[in-house]
């Protein structure tokens, strides 16, 4: 894949990275684990991250400028119409992604664009903040292996956890209560990148390659995650009782020959 010279991050984007982690640290302990490995800092390369909490974002952004990276993050629509924040977003040149309308399409070519010019590019491939009853990555959508295989591009998990302990699913409700207790508490939130996911020996058809380099991507969060939560492996010690669970998405796992344990009904 050819490639444009990599371009400098706007100006209001590198602000807001570097506010981003004054904004978090009153309510979290940041803790960042790895990095992007020096052969793609300057991209393109697709970052591939679980979400666990509406407080997600704002802990990757942080996580992001204590790594020294600026991707370009695909963010729902909504957020580019809001007056304020939406001026903001186009100012950062960020990825508008449009989900179940017939727009949800373009997303598609504008990340593959921003890849083949050189960027970085944040992704959920969940799609939503996942209803996995262990809060695990649930099965992915095609989108990141699909941008993949379009571009070339490599995907490199970036995995986060403890971000459910400052802002549960339920957020706004009640959020006012849910801040007073992470100031209170300062719970620590980890985020660790992982491996880049080889997709090299993926074959079939356009549709077979995507469902299977999905597969394996979502397997290299698991291996990403699975460092921060060595501890809570099974269950997790902050229990999100707003969070529903949909069993419809939970993933079987792959054996791990670390000796990683699974929870029960996933392996």
């Amino acid at each position: 894949m050819k490639t444009s010279p990599t371009r400098r991050a706007p100006l209001l984007w590198r602000f807001l990275l570097a506010l981003s982690r004054v904004v978090i640290f009153p309510v979290c302990r940041l803790r960042v684990h790895g990095g992007v490995p020096d052969g793609l800092r300057g991209g393109p390369v697709i970052l591939a991250a679980n979400h666990v909490s509406p407080f997600d974002p704002l802990v990757m952004v942080a996580a992001c400028h204590k790594a020294g990276i600026a991707p370009r993050i695909m963010m729902t629509g909504g957020l580019f119409d809001a007056p304020i924040v939406g001026a903001a977003m186009r100012a950062c040149d960020h990825i508008r992604v449009d989900r179940h309308t017939a727009r949800a399409a373009d997303a598609l070519p504008a990340a593959a664009q921003a890849l083949k010019d050189g960027a970085m590019v944040l992704v959920y491939p969940e799609g939503r903040i996942g209803l996995d009853p262990w809060m695990w990555p649930e099965r992915g959508r095609t989108g990141v292996a699909r941008m993949a295989a379009l571009t070339g591009a490599p995907v490199l998990p970036v995995a986060q956890w403890g971000a459910h302990a400052v802002l549960p699913y339920e957020a706004p409700t009640r959020i006012v209560r849910a801040l007073l207790r992470a100031l209170w508490r300062r719970p620590v939130v980890r985020v660790g990148f992982g491996q880049p996911v080889d997709l090299s020996g993926v074959t079939g058809t356009p549709g077979a390659q995507a469902m299977r380099a999905t597969r394996l991507i979502m397997d290299g969060l698991d291996r990403a995650l699975a460092p921060l939560r060595a501890d809570e492996m099974q269950t997790p010690k902050v229990i999100d009782t707003s969070r529903p669970v949909d069993l419809s998405r939970v993933r079987p796992r792959p054996s791990d020959p670390s000796g990683t344990s699974y929870p029960s009904g996933t392996s």
